[in-house]
């Protein structure tokens, strides 16, 4: 069996060579041809193949020139509501004001707080992320604002915290509706006097870092219930920011499965396009996951796809 250069036509040497060569067609070979070779069926093969491949070269360069027109930083969007926060980033960027990102989990939060960052002065000062969700309220303070030698057991020398070391940067603190009440006071004297005192301290150390919050919870019910300060979620939100559900953004989710299907077939050296059918359902699918569930979904389809189009059962997605 042999591949013609470019092409990727196998010509048959046998008739126990058909498996194989199907087999290839499904992993991505544009055809095949058994002997003896008819040349004008050769010929017409040929030329499709060489017209797909052309058709596939322009395909990529709209797809490409797309995506840069529509590429703030590394988010994709072109949704009305998407263009509109765009342009507000813009503006907050270049302030040293607190800025509140709020919207469900997989929306790409951290993300916009980073093009915050780099559309900033401080482009070239630390981004310092952490999750407030995921670290003990035990460990939290002291991973803020740092503890002094011997504040705790264990704490055999002093440590900055995550503040003093986003100095002259940016602080991103993810699920802050997670933040216990002591802390969000301490958070809160932070913001208004820009001075810290480590655990196990007495000393002010004056840290100038701006601030940048998110979260996935309605904070205003927050408010309500008692569980988040009133004053400290002004003090976070003098620019607020929220971030549409992948099911609201239209056809921002098209470009963004297609950014995701070329990225991973990169990776893992396949050459794939989505179906029609594969496309409907993305398209109709709900996302409850967002942008993280949707990437990863791709790369299982990516990963799992036996030909050369990427069907609804390799998304693993109900087309009803």
């Amino acid at each position: 069996m042999k591949a013609a250069p470019d092409t990727k036509v196998i010509v048959l040497t046998g008739n126990g060579d058909r498996e194989n060569a199907i087999r290839a067609v499904q992993l991505g070979a544009f055809d095949y041809h058994q002997k003896p070779i008819q040349l004008n069926e050769l010929k017409g093969v040929l030329q499709r193949a060489e017209y797909r491949k052309t058709f596939e070269a322009d395909s990529e360069k709209s797809l490409r020139a797309s995506e840069t027109t529509t590429r703030f930083e590394d988010i994709l969007g072109n949704a009305p509501a998407m263009r509109e926060i765009f342009s507000v980033v813009t503006r907050v960027a270049k302030t040293d004001a607190t800025v509140l990102i709020q919207g469900e989990s997989g929306t790409g939060k951290e993300l916009l707080a980073r093009a915050i960052h780099s559309k900033g002065a401080q482009c070239n000062q630390p981004f310092v992320a952490i999750n407030c969700g995921a670290i003990p309220e035990t460990l939290l303070e002291s991973e803020l604002f740092g503890h002094e030698k011997g504040a705790y057991t264990g704490a055999h020398v002093q440590r900055k915290g995550k503040l003093e070391i986003a100095a002259g940067g940016t602080l991103f603190l993810d699920e802050i509706g997670e933040m216990s009440g002591p802390l969000q006071v301490k958070l809160l004297r932070f913001l208004q006097q820009r001075e810290i005192e480590r655990v196990g301290g007495r000393e002010l150390v004056r840290v100038d870092a701006r601030v940048i919050a998110a979260t996935n919870k309605d904070l205003k019910a927050e408010l309500q219930s008692g569980r988040f300060r009133e004053d400290l979620f002004y003090r976070l939100s003098v620019v607020n920011l929220k971030l549409p559900p992948l099911r609201e953004r239209g056809d921002d989710v098209v470009l963004i499965a297609n950014a995701f299907l070329r990225r991973s077939s990169q990776r893992h050296r396949r050459k794939l396009q989505f179906s029609a059918s594969a496309l409907e359902s993305i398209i109709h699918h709900p996302w409850p996951g967002n942008i993280r569930e949707l990437e990863n979904t791709v790369e299982r389809a990516v990963i799992m796809s036996k030909g050369k189009l990427i069907e609804p059962r390799d998304l693993g997605i109900d087309v009803g």
